[in-house]
């Protein structure tokens, strides 16, 4: 009897915990969301009344009202274009071979764990390191093609953790099923593996590029201009062959360089083209976002196991 009792007094002891857990992550949860539509709120009322054609088509200006962020929109689009280049077939292809093909040993163990500590360096770090290695040792200058690597090397470790981790969810019986039917391993790799990962490896690459489109320090330190009244070479010519990659040496500024830089007048009329400024990265975020999403969900659809 005594047992029962017991029982049913630690059963209703883990029902209390589990309710009031279950409470306070929600309003843990609540909170955040709070803070982000204050947050979101705060630049919807100091900055929607800004935007307008002429703010999106329009260079910087030291006169607030004729300012815009055309340069700047422009620049983030073309580095992140460069980033993409760079970190994601790289990033998919280090995760692939060192899940699928590296040898398990100290080599490889140390490798993966300095490959996740560097997920957390500080994104000055890269900036600095990127300044003695692609802009004086390389000698590629302040442009965008340094600006898309230094950001591709920034978000390289978390495509590779994900990639990885995107990989081992893979059921064992996928791999036997190929491998019995007489399939190599490249065409396990290439027809199963990845077309069934490529819902969390899509959703690595939305992280990273998230965190690499609102990074602000290591542009500054490459070299990033704060005003610039010009946009790159266009990538499209008259003449064969028909592409141009003079765009990817060129200056550029990026939307939150831009912002840093209207925050730091004194003009409150400046203040309201940054909030301006936000609310459009904010939708350039999301809009990457949705797109990404979207096409991890057709991939999910698409394949059953």
């Amino acid at each position: 009897m005594e047992l029962k009792t017991n029982y049913k007094r630690q059963l209703l002891i883990n029902k209390i915990f589990d309710v009031f857990f279950k409470y306070l992550g929600l309003f843990f949860l609540i909170c955040a969301l709070i803070a982000l539509l204050a947050l979101i709120g705060n630049l919807v009322s100091e900055g929607f009344g800004r935007l307008s054609f002429q703010f999106l088509s329009s260079f910087p200006s030291r006169f607030a009202d004729k300012s815009g962020i055309l340069s700047a929109w422009v620049g983030s689009f073309a580095v992140m274009l460069m980033t993409a280049l760079f970190a994601i077939p790289l990033g998919v292809a280090s995760g692939v071979y060192l899940e699928e093909y590296a040898p398990k040993n100290k080599i490889t163990t140390f490798i993966e764990l300095n490959i996740t500590n560097l997920a957390g360096v500080p994104s000055i770090i890269f900036g600095l390191m990127a300044l003695g290695l692609f802009v004086y040792k390389m000698s590629l200058g302040q442009s965008i093609i340094t600006a898309g690597m230094t950001l591709g090397l920034l978000v390289l470790p978390v495509i590779i953790v994900t990639t990885r981790e995107a990989i081992k969810t893979i059921p064992v019986h996928i791999r036997e099923a190929s491998y019995a039917v007489g399939a190599t391993k490249l065409q396990t790799i290439r027809y199963h593996i990845l077309p069934y990962s490529a819902g969390g490896i899509i959703t690595g690459i939305i992280i990273a590029m998230s965190r690499a489109i609102g990074e602000t320090a290591p542009l500054i330190t490459i070299g990033a201009l704060t005003f610039i009244a010009f946009l790159p070479a266009s990538p499209f010519i008259s003449q064969a062959p028909f592409v141009s990659t003079q765009w990817m040496f060129d200056p550029f500024t990026v939307l939150p360089i831009q912002m840093f830089n209207w925050v730091s007048r004194p003009q409150e009329d400046f203040h309201t083209n940054a909030a301006a400024a936000g609310l459009i990265l904010i939708v350039f975020t999301l809009t990457l976002t949705a797109v990404a999403i979207i096409i991890r969900n057709y991939f999910r659809k698409r394949i059953k196991w």
